[in-house]
């Protein structure tokens, strides 16, 4: 495993670490490419204050410091500026004129709210609702057919807890949507080590009979996550057991100028 794309910083409110602890990490521990990929900011109205993301403000320290820092340890590993973006349609257009102001190599998709944060509601939460997991897999797949990401981040996050072939009908649209926008599926770590619903065998298991393209997912919130796959006791045999190859983890990034 030679490359991540999903790293976090301090801004999110609740990752720890410096840049550098991460970078330091990361080569530790054999990787080549690290890419940073912190929760997006959003231009929300009316004053609404996210929890769990960056401000808009800090878009510039963001960037200048990875700047420095890509420019540093140019000569021990591949340093890249990303962020971690929920498709919102009504803020979407706004952001993406904004991240592009600054150095950007790429967006993941990481839908962690329908329609919007401050109306919608949060996937992760236990649900039978039918409609929710619909419109989660609505949603995702609109984003995806924006061509701007490079892959999706944890599909699984939507925690359907309802009938299974409910849950195998409408996810199977997200992975041939997938398959159709050439766009790799996540397997996250953290959420494997962190004892988490997801990873899941329910999704993974139908994907694989799909074969779209995966990528494993660090999604440092903290530098220790940032190990090999063999390292995180357990991981290797959830992937050995759904049937996932990565090889060397490195994936095309798309351009999202």
């Amino acid at each position: 495993m030679l490359a991540n794309y999903h790293t976090h910083t301090v801004r999110c409110k609740h990752a720890v670490g410096s840049e550098r602890e991460y970078i330091e990490a990361a080569i530790a521990n054999g990787f080549k490419i690290l890419g940073f990929s912190d929760h997006t900011p959003q231009p929300y109205e009316n004053g609404y204050v996210s929890g769990i993301r960056m401000d808009m403000d800090e878009i510039p320290n963001y960037t200048d410091t990875l700047v420095k820092l890509r420019e540093e340890y140019k000569d021990q590993i591949q340093i890249l500026i990303g962020y971690e973006v929920e498709y919102f349609p009504k803020y979407f257009d706004k952001l993406m004129k904004e991240l592009r102001k600054y150095p950007l190599d790429y967006i993941i998709q990481g839908q962690h709210h329908v329609p919007d944060e401050p109306s919608g509601f949060y996937v992760g939460s236990a649900t039978d609702s039918v409609e929710r997991l619909k419109a989660y897999v609505d949603l995702t797949i609109e984003g995806m057919k924006t061509g701007l990401y490079t892959y999706l981040a944890h599909p699984d996050l939507i925690n359907f807890k309802g009938d299974d072939d409910v849950y195998k009908r409408h996810m199977s649209r997200l992975i041939e949507a997938a398959i159709d926008l050439d766009l790799p599926l996540e397997i996250n770590v953290y959420g494997f080590i962190d004892g988490r619903w997801y990873p899941c065998d329910r999704f993974f298991n139908l994907a694989k009979s799909y074969n779209p393209k995966f990528v494993i997912g660090c999604d440092a919130h903290n530098p220790n996550v940032l190990k090999q796959p063999k390292d995180h006791p357990g991981f290797e045999d959830f992937l050995k057991r759904n049937g996932i190859d990565v090889g060397d983890n490195i994936v095309k990034i798309v351009d999202c100028k």
